[in-house]
């Protein structure tokens, strides 16, 4: 049996209930993975994670290169071992990192030069040290190392940004290739990222690059959530679906609302991963069936009902809305963590929902009525940054 495979069933259309094999187990897709930027859910365990219903986590390989050093996580038995996930992992290689140091980087063909938030050091990022970096931590899926572009980029720039990501592909499918032998050990793949902003003809350019590079066991879609309209996301998505490989998981990077979830998976979209959940969570902000919720409002001061009824998590189940506004207010830790458990689990049972829908036949009537009811009060919002790359 292959290191990595996926298969397919009840495709009505785009949606498709799928099962993506690992070295570390099997995820079902679709679905939605929590964002270990550091190796850590933050504010919360791998355990709870994995209680919440997350079947595959994403960490940052430009982070974890900085801060303990992709040697160390190495030496500690690779980024499962040393963060305690021992399921199906991903890396993603930095691009979006590289893209939020705007004014402390340099991008070159060579790869890019930036100065450490952490200590103001300099680094030389390529698409083989980015490889290399990967190959340490020793993901199951790691991402080709790409340039991507802001939602408002011209389109000199945003061309040359995708063409630049195609020429660093085949930089990082060499060291690929060339690490495998030199340094085997546990299988890895290497998703490349079609890019192209909003620019459809440039979008097809990519995915032609990509298909012509070479096989691989998936594709992901980047260069979205960087401030363009959610209109131009979902014209993105409709472009990909009919063109990328119905045989292969397809990845949206960096899409965590609900909506766009749903929005993703009508349009033929496996795997996600967001920051959003446990950034809101932090903030006071929680997601529920009506929309986003703040639970710092007023108006739930003397609000027993749980935050959500029917959600199996701890937060719902063993606090009402009353004592978590209580928490936020009080400035306690445990407010927090509670709310970002609960927007974790939101997801991976909006996804679990999905496919349950998928599997009876019913996703398109189902997911109409539950974007009904979440739009009905101006559901939904804008995409937060990387979990450093923006303010928190």
């Amino acid at each position: 049996m292959t290191a990595f495979a996926f298969r397919t069933a009840h495709d009505v259309g785009s949606p498709r209930l799928g099962w993506f094999t690992t070295p570390h187990g099997v995820v079902e897709t679709p679905a939605f993975m929590p964002v270990a930027t550091h190796g850590t859910v933050r504010g919360l365990t791998m355990d709870e994670v994995r209680r919440g219903g997350a079947q595959m986590v994403l960490s940052n390989a430009l982070h974890l290169y900085l801060r303990p050093g992709d040697e160390v996580v190495r030496a500690a038995g690779g980024v499962q071992e040393f963060s305690r996930w021992r399921g199906p992992m991903l890396t993603d290689s930095g691009g979006f990192q590289v893209f939020s140091l705007a004014k402390h980087r340099t991008v070159r063909e060579e790869g890019v030069e930036f100065r450490s938030r952490i200590d103001g050091s300099l680094h030389q990022y390529t698409p083989e040290k980015a490889i290399g970096i990967q190959r340490n931590l020793g993901a199951d899926v790691i991402m080709q190392f790409d340039e991507l572009v802001a939602g408002d980029a011209d389109r000199a720039t945003a061309r040359a940004a995708m063409e630049r990501s195609l020429r660093w592909l085949d930089r990082c499918q060499a060291e690929f290739a060339r690490l495998a032998i030199d340094d085997p050990g546990a299988p890895q793949a290497l998703f490349p990222i079609v890019q192209g902003g909003t620019d459809a003809e440039l979008r097809r350019a990519s995915m032609a690059g990509i298909l012509g590079a070479g096989e691989w066991h998936g594709i992901a879609i980047g260069g979205v959530s960087v401030g363009e309209p959610k209109p131009s996301l979902y014209e993105v998505l409709e472009l990909c679906d009919p063109v990328l490989p119905r045989q292969l998981p397809r990845y949206l990077m960096g899409v965590g609302f609900p909506d766009d979830l749903l929005e993703g998976v009508r349009r033929g979209i496996d795997l996600f991963d967001c920051v959003v959940p446990t950034r809101l969570g932090r903030h006071g902000t929680a997601f529920t069936p009506d929309g986003t919720v703040q639970i710092r409002k007023g108006s739930f001061r003397t609000d027993r009902r749980a935050l959500v009824e029917g959600c199996g998590c701890e937060c719902c189940t063993q606090y009402d809305r009353q004592y978590l506004r209580h928490l936020f207010v009080s400035e306690e830790m445990l407010g927090l963590r509670l709310l970002c458990l609960h927007n974790v689990w939101f997801l991976t049972t909006l996804m679990a929902e999905a496919r349950a829908a998928i599997r009876e036949g019913a996703f398109a009537t189902w997911s109409d009525g539950w974007l009904a009811r979440y739009r009905a009060k101006g559901g939904g919002g804008a995409a937060p940054g990387d979990e450093e790359g923006a303010p928190t």
